[in-house]
């Protein structure tokens, strides 16, 4: 294992915080076009995720530089694709609501948001201790639930938008409305639930950086 060497995954990483504030950007414009492209970017910036760490493992790229960054891309994803969404179902009733939820809740962030904000600061401390910690199997199913909401919502907006424009309407419509709202409803609900477990899980299983012991 390297250490802060600059590897491929590394860049790969690099590359996706760097796409963060044009997804940003893209899930704000009103147009359909710019939605589409905030939802395939985001796509591709999901799969460069498991590609950069299947590089690592694959050719023992892994660094612990990369065990810092990937985090960070993950967070700043995470807040080019929430934040948006907050914006977006206040502002622009009722299209912008998040099926299930309505407007996003206030609280919904607070959770999310004050979960990654307790693990990077935990994840300092114990750097300074010598410890780096990396994304556990509840941090990444959690992330996946996450992903997969955003996914499900970069989407909903402009297919919400062309079905207007086009006058879409009919069975098959309607039960994919259904579908992809109750997608994005679910989704949402067992990423908070994770959101919660898997921050639990870090301070449990690295309970000894707070002195803590068994």
């Amino acid at each position: 294992m390297a250490g802060g060497r600059l590897t491929l995954p590394n860049v790969i990483t690099l590359t996706r915080i760097a796409a963060t504030p044009v997804i940003f950007l893209l899930a704000l414009s009103p147009g359909i076009g710019a939605r589409i492209a905030a939802f395939v970017l985001f796509v591709v910036a999901g799969l460069s995720d498991v590609w950069d760490g299947y590089l690592a493992r694959r050719h023992g790229w892994v660094t612990d530089m990369g065990k810092l960054l990937d985090p960070v891309a993950d967070k700043l994803l995470l807040v080019a694709t929430l934040v948006p969404f907050y914006i977006i179902s206040h502002r622009q009733a009722p299209e912008g609501l998040v099926p299930w939820w309505g407007p996003l809740p206030a609280w919904v962030l607070i959770v999310i948001f004050g979960r990654e904000l307790l693990i990077t600061v935990f994840r300092g401390y114990a750097a300074r201790r010598g410890i780096v910690i990396a994304a556990g199997r509840s941090g990444k199913r959690k992330a996946l639930l996450q992903n997969l909401f955003a996914g499900g919502l970069l989407l909903w907006y402009p297919i919400l938008d062309l079905s207007s424009a086009r006058g879409w309407h009919g069975w098959a419509w309607t039960a994919w409305r259904g579908f992809h709202g109750a997608w994005i409803g679910l989704t949402l609900a067992l990423a908070l639930l994770l959101t919660v477990y898997s921050m639990l899980d870090y301070l449990w299983r690295y309970r000894s950086v707070l002195g803590i012991r068994s």
